[in-house]
């Protein structure tokens, strides 16, 4: 079977729950119409970086039904197996499902942050300097690649089935897309207390020191107001969209890619093997000693390694 045809019978075999980012597709549309018609004369969208956002969003999008059935789904069907019990779907448990799962995107979405595997796929979506709702829609097409669907299988591992708990996890995404605007300011208080809102994420997506690694909700702002990193956004300080070493590219390959080659190249450069593999574990901004690399090319030119003096 080629990959037309195995495309095809994925969307044909899919469970119509795993279609539902496809299906939000037109309305995503619609709101970005909307939100560029309402912002035309003012810099919040660029066509080349709104461009490169839908590109990179409807190819995750497409592309995830096909991913999901080829990959993902065997994995989480095999974790399926070794479930504590069976959970029946009812209202009131695919509630309990989606606060769980709730909290597991907050637990993911912290890891992506701090562990620079992670950060390699995840950057794609903090690697634009506008925020609006194609911004919403620059996503990398290696999250399966890079493993994020594992920080679901607790739930799947105490007994709701894979399907609803990936359909949760695409409620749960569908719901962030909303907020990613700069269209409403601040929700009644009692929103903003509980949910995740414009103006929590937009912290989120600052780069200001002291906006950087905050508010990583999905849909409750409760989980960083319990976990202890919750920021509210400031009137006199507005918020600087991007990251702090910033990809001068639309190119949606520059811009899935460039993480991973920047971390691959670091674990490359010579040096004690250890320090060099923790490129992948430690935080995106951890660079090793300088003495390291340079030890390690002293061993290789065969001359005398440099110590610090004690």
């Amino acid at each position: 079977m080629d990959p037309i045809e195995f495309a095809i019978a994925a969307y044909q075999a899919a469970d119509p729950k795993q279609l539902i980012l496809v299906a939000m597709l037109p309305l995503f549309s619609l709101t970005v119409v909307l939100e560029a018609w309402r912002f035309r004369h003012t810099d919040i969208y660029s066509l080349k970086d709104s461009a490169a956002s839908m590109a990179l969003g409807v190819g995750y999008v497409l592309l995830e039904v096909v991913v999901n059935a080829l990959f993902v789904f065997t994995v989480l069907n095999w974790v399926y197996q070794y479930r504590l019990m069976t959970i029946e779907i009812t209202p009131l448990t695919f509630i309990g499902l989606y606060l769980l799962i709730d909290l597991l995107f907050y637990g993911y979405h912290v890891v992506a942050h701090k562990v620079r595997w992670f950060w390699a796929t995840h950057v794609v979506h903090h690697a634009s300097e506008h925020m609006n709702f194609t911004t919403a829609g620059r996503q990398s097409i290696l999250y399966a690649f890079s493993g994020l669907f594992m920080f679901f299988t607790p739930a799947i591992l105490l007994g709701f089935d894979p399907v609803w708990t990936m359909f949760a996890l695409a409620l749960n995404l569908s719901y962030q897309w909303f907020i990613h605007t700069q269209w409403v300011y601040k929700l009644p208080r009692p929103i903003e207390f509980i949910f995740n809102t414009p103006s929590h994420h937009r912290v989120h997506h600052g780069r200001n020191p002291e906006y950087i690694d905050r508010n990583f909700a999905g849909t409750l702002i409760i989980w960083d107001r319990l976990f202890g990193t919750f920021v509210e956004e400031r009137e006199d300080l507005p918020p600087e969209y991007g990251i702090t070493r910033p990809i001068h590219s639309y190119n949606p390959v520059t811009l899935t890619l460039h993480e991973f080659i920047a971390m691959f190249r670091d674990v490359g450069r010579p040096g004690t093997l250890w320090l060099r593999l923790k490129h992948l574990w430690a935080g995106p901004e951890w660079q090793r000693p300088e003495t390291d690399t340079q030890d390690a090319v002293a061993s290789q030119a065969g001359q005398p390694q440099q110590r610090l003096t004690p």
